[in-house]
């Protein structure tokens, strides 16, 4: 154990529906330090709902982002969807090792996963004592089809890159959700955070209480619907439409015909997901929400939600007491902050 290798240290790699997003930290101390981050936008239809649909062309931009970067770390950490994942926390014996383990586990795996063996990538992890009987571990179970997995590391492979780790979205966002605690009011124990991650086709909603996932709820809404509306009303092709919305430059009808429109949907959406919480988990309060996401960067989004919703709403940004290496172009980071959640739960795994 004396000499036992270290990981080496990794990227993070968040291949979204519209973006490869890459960050690399450092860590002094007790303190964490961005390195290097970079983003680049994806080829229309190269990732649908969540799966790459060509992995040459994801591969192409993960080089690309790698480049922009300057980093040279050739280690990354990527994630599936959570709605690509199978999870279930089983019991096992907790008097056995972690080799008995993983044998009685590959002997009962069929009992739990619908798919063939040999078609999943499959893990567990110990989640400790059970609550009724400590003489068992609850053990967590996470399962995905292979093509998810192989398609990631293959489209690193194109990029130079080799997958150290392949993680599950919402775990990654956890993982990252810890920065972002004293940005939160204070809050009472029972009190549970709702983060509603907005990106370009999808909305996930998750509710975290005491740092954990307790609820994820996707829906089919995004900063998409927005850049086609422009396109529409203003005659631009899509990636004309995708910059105008970004660096502006559009007629003064915008703001009140299309983006405030958009604003109220959005809030709409995130109101219909916190009501499905609310509705199955009855004994379970929310104390505040995050707005974390591409869309979340947009103007005023924070205090509409705040005001509609009557709760507590802040953009999120997990870098707010981070150190910037000197090549890192601060302001660029803070617009790209909300939609770098899990790209850095990611790279936080360089120091599990």
């Amino acid at each position: 154990m004396l000499f036992k290798r270290k990981r080496p240290p990794l990227l993070g790699i968040d291949i979204s529906s519209a973006a490869v997003k890459l960050l690399e930290l450092s860590k002094q101390g007790a303190r964490l330090r961005v390195e290097s981050f970079a983003v680049e936008p994806l080829p229309a239809d190269a990732v649908v709902d969540k799966n790459i649909a060509s992995v040459e062309a994801v591969g192409k931009v993960i080089k690309s982002v790698v480049k922009k970067s300057g980093t040279r770390l050739k280690h990354a950490a990527v994630a599936v969807a959570g709605s690509a994942v199978i999870t279930k926390v089983i019991t096992m014996p907790a008097s056995l090792s972690e080799r008995e383990l993983e044998d009685q586990i590959a002997l009962e795996a069929d009992q739990y996963i619908p798919y063939p063996l040999e078609e999943i990538n499959l893990d567990f992890e110990v989640l400790g004592p059970n609550a009724k009987n400590p003489e068992l571990n609850d053990v967590l179970l996470a399962a995905s089809r292979r093509e998810n997995v192989d398609n990631r590391v293959a489209a690193l492979e194109l990029a130079g890159l080799k997958a150290a780790v392949v993680d599950v979205e919402v775990y990654a966002l956890e993982n990252a959700f810890a920065l972002l605690k004293r940005q939160l009011p204070p809050l009472p124990a029972d009190r549970a955070v709702a983060v509603a991650d907005v990106g370009a086709m999808m909305t996930t909603f998750n509710v975290l209480h005491q740092g954990r996932i307790i609820y994820t709820r996707e829906q089919g809404f995004g900063g998409k619907q927005l850049t086609e509306e422009i396109q529409r009303r203003y005659g631009l092709s899509y990636e004309e439409a995708g910059l105008a919305k970004k660096q502006g430059g559009l007629p003064d009808s915008y703001t009140s015909e299309v983006l405030e429109p958009f604003k109220h949907a959005m809030v709409q959406q995130i109101g219909r997901s916190l009501q499905f919480f609310l509705s199955s988990n009855s004994h379970r309060e929310v104390g505040a929400l995050v707005l974390a996401g591409g869309c979340a960067s947009i103007g005023g989004m924070d205090k509409l939600v705040e005001q509609k919703l009557g709760l507590p709403t802040s953009v999120a940004n997990p870098f707010v007491e981070m150190t910037l290496a000197p090549r890192v172009n601060a302001q660029a980071l803070r617009l790209e902050a909300p939609a770098m959640m899990i790209a850095c739960g990611l790279a936080m795994r360089s120091f599990d």
